[in-house]
């Protein structure tokens, strides 16, 4: 009896250490900062161009708000919308935009009637702690593929500070 009366009052005050978090009605979260987006953006666009490609990146945040784009020298205009719909896939379905498209054939086609998003290879979650903090999209290179290596440069750049954000 004294067990489950022990168990009960420890259940009460983690109930009670829970409710002011509760209460005030407050989320706290991750979001990339503009400095480290725009390094992880010139990052990719800097390994397309040694690829000998220009291209577009842009970085969203969790909630699909350009954070950061950039577009190299040559690259068409329409290199940056592009990218900016990958990454906004990204943030819609969680995974990388390559791994969706590959996944959801069965909608695929419907999916790119939805203004602000394209189903297309090139755009890749960041992470920090395990968490989607931002996406970043890549555009412009001949083929998602490459497109979406160019991304991983770019996230590849930072990862050492990404591991240590808890």
């Amino acid at each position: 009896m004294r067990t489950w009366r022990h168990r009960g009052c420890l259940a009460g005050a983690l109930l009670l250490a829970a409710l002011p978090l509760q209460a005030d009605g407050v989320v706290s979260v991750k979001r990339i900062t503009m400095d480290l987006a725009a390094e992880i953006a010139d990052a990719a666009v800097k390994a397309c161009r040694d690829k000998g490609y220009q291209v577009s990146a842009v970085v969203v945040d969790r909630n699909g708000n350009t954070q950061l784009a950039m577009r190299d020298t040559l690259a068409s205009r329409f290199t940056l919308q592009i990218a900016e719909e990958k990454a906004n896939l990204v943030i819609m379905a969680g995974i990388p935009s390559g791994q969706f498209r590959a996944s959801r054939q069965d909608i695929r086609p419907e999916l790119n009637h939805i203004d602000g998003i394209v189903v297309m290879e090139g755009g890749l979650p960041i992470q920090a702690a395990g968490t989607n903090i931002a996406a970043i999209g890549v555009s412009g290179a001949p083929g998602g593929d490459i497109d979406a290596a160019c991304a991983v440069r770019g996230i590849e750049a930072v990862q050492d500070r990404l591991d240590f954000i808890q």
